[in-house]
């Protein structure tokens, strides 16, 4: 059996294989609440024979989404479109999983094929952006935010908290935290975005404040069986990295002391200076690091999209799960192309009856 088909445990859940589906904003919701597009797209990734798939980047306040079309949690009318992606998720043999979020400096932005910017401030659908301290990204995203008070700060905390209910009821069973890609939980931990004196600056301890203290208060609320997991940039690929990289394997090993599960390993994204190397399974030995220096499983989602190279970086233990993106929306049957590819035994059981039968019984004749 290959690696990447084996099944993988994490508290009381078990994914069929180690192919899971990352979040992947469809920028698609109206006021944060899911539609027809959504349900579709979910129960198709879920059929396609994935273990795992996560729910797009959810946003904890209506503050929190990057564009106008991100879906949300921050209300319970959100709930109920959200619980029938989950059933739907979980029927098709998937795992259900769920990211939550907020955007920090980048959110009130246009859709990516409609600019991927700021929106302007006088348009009808802007808000005001927040972030640690007064200081934009910077090129598309110029925009200056608003310094978060302690208040801001609790109460942000508090939306993560309450958006972990509201998953935990419309049936996710597997948690991610987004403290990466330039949002709000980066901004406080990035030395290019945070400033602040108090005590959420400064120093390692206070940079990373804002995400422990966030994590331990999703762990209060969040059921002990079921998997708690974070989503984090260890590394900015800034000139800096030796200080940064370090920095975040004694973050994650807090993470780790405060009840987190799982790690998916990226890119900090928190600045548009980055010089970053893209390449297939870049991120495989900086992922491998974090688990042996933790001790904690981990993903990534960066350049691992060819059956042979996912299969190996499992084989090799460098990662657990394979967080495979662009190729399920290329292909949504993924998983059943990669076992056969592999020369997997029977690959069919990753795909429905419907679809499978055919795949494997028929045989065209040839003229």
């Amino acid at each position: 059996m290959s690696a990447l088909f084996t099944e993988f445990t994490l508290k009381d859940i078990t994914l069929r294989n180690r192919i899971a589906v990352p979040p992947m904003c469809q920028y698609s919701a109206i006021d944060g609440v899911v539609n027809d597009w959504h349900l579709a797209h979910y129960a198709n990734l879920a059929r396609g024979g994935a273990g795992l798939v996560i729910v797009e980047a959810t946003a904890v306040s209506p503050e929190g989404r990057i564009s106008p079309g991100c879906a949300g949690l921050w209300s319970d009318d959100q709930v109920e479109g959200m619980a029938q992606i989950a059933t739907r998720i979980k029927s098709a043999g998937s795992v259900p999983g769920i990211q939550i979020a907020h955007a920090g400096r980048k959110a009130s932005a246009n859709r990516p094929w409609e600019g991927d910017d700021h929106l302007a401030i006088d348009h009808p659908d802007a808000w005001e952006t927040i972030a640690p301290s007064a200081l934009a990204f910077g090129e598309h995203l110029s925009r200056t935010p608003t310094e978060m008070t302690l208040d801001d700060i609790q109460r942000v905390k508090q939306n993560f908290v309450d958006a972990a209910k509201r998953a935990l009821a419309a049936g996710f069973e597997w948690l991610e935290l987004h403290f990466a890609h330039g949002y709000l939980a980066q901004n406080f931990y990035s030395v290019h975005s945070n400033q602040r004196t108090d005590q959420y600056g400064g120093d390692l301890d206070g940079r990373s404040r804002f995400m422990l203290e966030t994590l331990a208060a999703v762990r209060e609320v969040w059921p002990e069986n079921l998997p708690l997991t974070i989503r984090f940039g260890v590394i900015e690929y800034d000139g800096d990295d030796e200080r940064m990289l370090p920095e975040s394997i004694q973050t994650v090993q807090r993470f780790k002391e405060l009840g987190t599960d799982f790690i998916s390993v990226s890119i900090g994204f928190n600045t548009p200076k980055a010089d970053i190397p893209w390449g297939p399974g870049f991120l495989a030995p900086v992922s491998q690091q974090i688990r042996t220096e933790t001790g904690l499983p981990v993903a990534t989602a960066w350049g691992v999209d060819s059956p042979e190279l996912a299969n190996r970086v499992i084989e090799n233990d460098q990662i657990d799960v394979v967080m495979v993106g662009r190729a399920h929306l290329e292909n949504s049957n993924w998983p059943y192309f990669a076992s056969k590819r592999l020369g997997v035994n029977k690959p069919a059981w990753v795909l429905p009856p419907q679809y499978a039968y055919w795949l494997e019984r028929y045989t065209p004749v040839e003229s």
